[in-house]
């Protein structure tokens, strides 16, 4: 038998990580989560995680710094983060986006 559940979030009332970023929809293999308005400033020091990340900005801009690479991040890109590559962000302008992760970076401390 399928999974044929249906999940709603609204972002209004999702949980915030230690992070700042807001957890939406979770699924068993992928979960979604929104950085909104995540203000300029230095870079933060790299880290690498147990998932593949993929997003996308809404408004603003970044560098992205992934293992000795940079790309500038602006509305309408999208990236893709390998599982256990080491990377950063350094926010340029005011930053809103939508990553997706999998598996899901919320699960099992993951984003710790």
């Amino acid at each position: 038998m399928t999974d044929t559940t249906v999940t709603k979030v609204d972002a209004q009332f999702s949980p915030k990580g230690e992070m700042g970023q807001k957890y939406l929809a979770t699924g068993k293999k992928v979960s979604m989560r929104l950085w909104e308005n995540e203000q300029p400033g230095e870079a933060k020091p790299a880290t690498s995680r147990a998932y593949e990340t993929v997003g996308y900005v809404i408004a603003g801009r970044a560098e992205l710094h992934l293992e000795g690479q940079m790309v500038v991040l602006e509305p309408g890109n999208s990236w893709t983060i390998p599982e256990g590559a080491s990377h950063t962000y350094k926010i340029l302008e005011p930053f809103t986006a939508i990553e997706a992760t999998c598996p899901p970076a919320l699960a099992h401390g993951r984003d710790q």
